[in-house]
């Protein structure tokens, strides 16, 4: 096999969590176009929104809220396969030390320049949550729309790993698996609800939250986890994800 058959083929290969992450993608499009079509013929049941009305049934949202409760326990919880590395890297499990002498004053220089490039993104987000809170507030919007608002960032979250991410413009990563912000993506998914007062919001609030702040402890304590050049196994040599559309080229560098 010649040199450019070679690299064709590599090129066109596509990794088993890729294309995993492929066939979620077009799960969650499927939800969101479910969830706006009952919205329209049966608005009615958004009324789980409201106070304890979670206890009063069940329907399709209590099952999307399974799966959202479900995939941040995983984010929660070490696991050897099956979760993307770069959401399992704070974990002593997923930590692969680099064979040469760690550069400790490079890693806090990594650590502050991305902390900052990550409070960018989230005050970023805090003037999006409150324009929605303006537009909840004024009656312009309500419970349901801030709900389909939560589901749309529920597909944007894998466009953001699959096809392309905004973020990278501020933090600069090469890839969602060295991503700073990786296990932000549940907090940012649905603090747009943030505004609604109910069991259904809340619970998924705090549990991303949780989800969010044992990130941001163990970014702080255990930091040489989250750095290319001190967890061998976040670099492109080391990749089995294969969740970057670029691993190709940077592979054979």
């Amino acid at each position: 096999m010649d040199k450019t058959s070679t690299v064709k083929k590599i090129k066109t290969k596509i990794s088993k969590t890729r294309l995993e992450y492929i066939f979620r993608l077009v799960g969650r499009i499927i939800c969101l176009l479910v969830c706006i079509l009952m919205l329209i013929f049966k608005s009615e049941d958004m009324s789980i929104l409201e106070g304890m009305n979670f206890f009063k049934g069940f329907s399709m949202y209590h099952i999307i809220w399974i799966i959202w409760i479900i995939d941040m326990i995983l984010q929660l919880i070490p696991v050897k396969d099956k979760i993307p590395l770069g959401s399992q890297k704070l974990f002593k499990l997923r930590f692969k030390p680099i064979r040469e002498k760690i550069n400790y004053q490079a890693l806090k220089e990594y650590v502050v320049s991305t902390t900052k490039a990550a409070y960018k993104i989230f005050l970023i987000w805090v003037a999006l949550l409150a324009v929605l809170g303006g537009l909840y507030w004024g009656g312009i919007i309500g419970n349901s729309v801030l709900f389909i608002i939560s589901v749309f960032f529920y597909v944007c979250d894998l466009i953001c790993v699959l096809i392309w991410c905004p973020f990278r413009l501020i933090m600069k990563n090469k890839c969602c698996t060295t991503c700073r912000i990786f296990n932000w993506d549940h907090l940012m998914m649905f603090t747009p609800m943030i505004f609604i007062i109910g069991f259904y919001s809340i619970s998924l609030i705090v549990m991303a939250f949780a989800v969010w702040l044992v990130w941001e402890f163990c970014v702080m304590v255990y930091p040489e986890r989250f750095w290319e050049y001190s967890n061998a196994a976040l670099q492109c040599s080391q990749c089995t994800d294969k969740l970057c559309t670029q691993y190709c080229k940077k592979l054979r560098k």
